[in-house]
């Protein structure tokens, strides 16, 4: 665990690009062989808007990058956090609690204001007005939403307490599993429940894509599924009925428009017309 922890305090940034770009192409490839849905698009037409937000949020997280380092490297000097509040625990326990916080402050909870709180909401559309859910989708974010994500991923580090090489970690599992979670693939139901118990598995992150509330406003995790069960924002629904997209904003022209989508945030916001009542 010590070299796995050591790897990660000085990954280098080709090391980080060979998994974003080595996570999109294996699961774009994989997405050909079993595919989930059988979308009729044309797929480097509908990546193109999603590959543009992908290469801003490399931008924006590696710009302020800086901040993440001196905040790691603050709490590390003073001991600083919850998990160095904690009585002395294994190395593996310890990087497991700060990879598990960290996904709570820097994805679930982060995940879960942007859905309740309007004008965040807003910036977050963007991401869930993606008709065809693809691994392309995953990094589909507006700028607005990139600075906001960060801020929460950095009161994350300060009141976890952890170190650059669990952080380096975290985003790095991170990214993997917003890949596939995203990503049109179709695998075993059973396996894809039993995978739901401890991580979140694609079908259940496809609910949250599903137009109607209150599936749209569930299952806000992205590495692991116990925040979604504990906290009481867990839902299923069987992949067939899933429907991608937002009913309040419906035009998948406009939805697939890079200039569109950036102006998105500003075009107000619409209230939900159609809740979905029949759940389990």
């Amino acid at each position: 665990m010590e070299t796995i922890l050591n790897y990660f305090e000085t990954i280098p940034f080709s090391h980080r690009s060979i998994i974003l770009v080595g996570g999109i192409t294996f699961f774009w490839l994989l997405e050909g062989a079993v595919p989930l849905f059988s979308f009729k698009y044309n797929k480097w037409k509908h990546a193109w808007p999603n590959l543009f937000f992908t290469a801003t949020t490399i931008i924006i997280n590696f710009a302020l990058a800086f901040l993440l380092l001196k905040t790691a490297d603050w709490v590390q000097a003073n001991n600083f956090g919850l998990i160095n509040w904690l009585p002395e625990m294994p190395l593996w326990l310890y990087i497991l609690l700060g990879v598990l916080f960290l996904d709570f402050f820097g994805a679930y909870l982060a995940h879960l204001v942007e859905h309740k709180v309007k004008p965040l909401w807003m910036v977050h559309l963007v991401h869930h007005s993606d008709h065809k859910v693809d691994t392309t989708t995953a990094n589909r974010h507006h700028p607005i939403e990139n600075v906001i994500r960060f801020t929460f991923t950095l009161v994350g580090v300060l009141l976890v307490g952890t170190p650059i090489g669990i952080i380096m970690l975290y985003q790095s599992m991170s990214l993997v599993f917003t890949q596939l979670t995203h990503a049109n693939i179709k695998i075993p139901k059973k396996l894809d429940k039993l995978l739901s118990y401890v991580i979140v598995s694609p079908d259940m992150h496809k609910v949250h894509h599903h137009n109607l509330l209150p599936y749209t406003d569930s299952n806000y995790g992205n590495i692991f599924s116990v925040w979604d069960r504990l906290l009481g924002t867990y839902m299923e629904l069987d992949r067939e009925k899933i429907v991608y997209g937002v009913d309040t904003f419906p035009d998948e022209i406009k939805n697939s428009s890079l200039k569109e989508l950036l102006k998105q945030p500003f075009q107000g916001y619409r209230k939900p017309t159609n809740f979905k009542k029949d759940v389990k």
